[in-house]
């Protein structure tokens, strides 16, 4: 199985940007992937008036492009994340939408952590222009390989992954525009221990350099294996990685180390009240 991410620099316009994705997608396509992951807001980064600008419902010009995309070339597409306009909602969604090959809607997943942090002195607050999801997502492609969908900040809450990995996920894909500063100091940890901990492959796609509205993303997509180790990284820059995901090996890991085997469910609890 034959996988890639594609990193892109995404700006204010969404057509600008339809362009890059289809260019980059197809060279993936050609380079063999059948499983192929786009960024997290690949159709637009900017400031909340300009993602307002260029919200899009499911059936708009991004999502009607993906499964004509994934129709014509044969591949799993994870069209990253859009900012969804949702039909009687006041504010967006960020939201993932996993193309089969027959071009139709495996999955749609709407992000459930909100990016409400302070990062090198800059205030991020996502609530002010999205609602959260409320479900965990678990898609599959046409050969039977479960995805455990997920978008950039929820790579933090490793209780999501487990419960991907209980439901039997064996890839994580995950649109990101993870900022310049995490990029470089958690990026890679944080998806290699999903990848370990849930024994499973991680296919990370991020966004890269300067956005209008002042952001910067850190790019490093990458691909990662379920024993941790980095099978693919991005270059900075445009561009897309490719890696053969030998699920064999993932089985073999799971049998030989069998820590999702030896979990003990029932002596977990969760205390009524957590305060951070």
């Amino acid at each position: 199985m034959r996988v890639a991410a594609v990193q892109l620099n995404s700006t204010a316009d969404p057509a600008a940007n339809l362009v890059v994705a289809d260019r980059l997608t197809r060279a993936a396509a050609a380079d063999g992937a059948s499983v192929i992951v786009l960024p997290e807001k690949w159709t637009a980064m900017g400031s909340d008036e300009q993602l307002r600008a260029a919200a899009q419902t499911l059936d708009g010009p991004a999502i009607q492009w993906a499964r004509a995309s994934a129709r014509e070339l044969g591949v799993e597409l994870i069209a990253g994340s859009i900012v969804e306009l949702v039909r009687d909602r006041e504010k967006l969604a960020n939201t993932c939408v996993h193309v089969g090959p027959d071009g139709e809607l495996k999955a749609v997943y709407r992000k459930l952590h909100m990016f409400d942090v302070e990062v090198a002195g800059r205030c991020y607050r996502e609530s002010d222009l999205e609602d959260p999801g409320e479900e965990i997502v678990l898609s599959e492609t046409a050969d039977g390989v479960q995805l455990g969908l997920s978008i950039c900040y929820d790579l933090r809450f490793p209780e999501l992954y487990r419960i991907l990995a209980v439901r039997g996920a064996r890839v994580f894909p995950l649109p990101a525009a993870f900022t310049l500063a995490t990029t470089r100091d958690h990026w890679e940890i944080l998806l290699r221990a999903r990848a370990i901990e849930n024994q499973a492959f991680v296919i990370a796609a991020n966004q890269i350099g300067e956005h209008p509205g002042g952001n910067r993303s850190g790019g490093r997509s990458m691909i990662v294996d379920p024993w941790g180790l980095v099978l693919a990284q991005a270059p900075d820059g445009e561009g897309h990685v490719v890696a053969a995901l030998d699920l064999e090996r993932l089985a073999e890991i799971r049998a030989q180390l069998p820590a999702l085997a030896n979990r003990r469910a029932e002596a977990y609890r969760w205390p009524e009240e957590v305060r951070a």
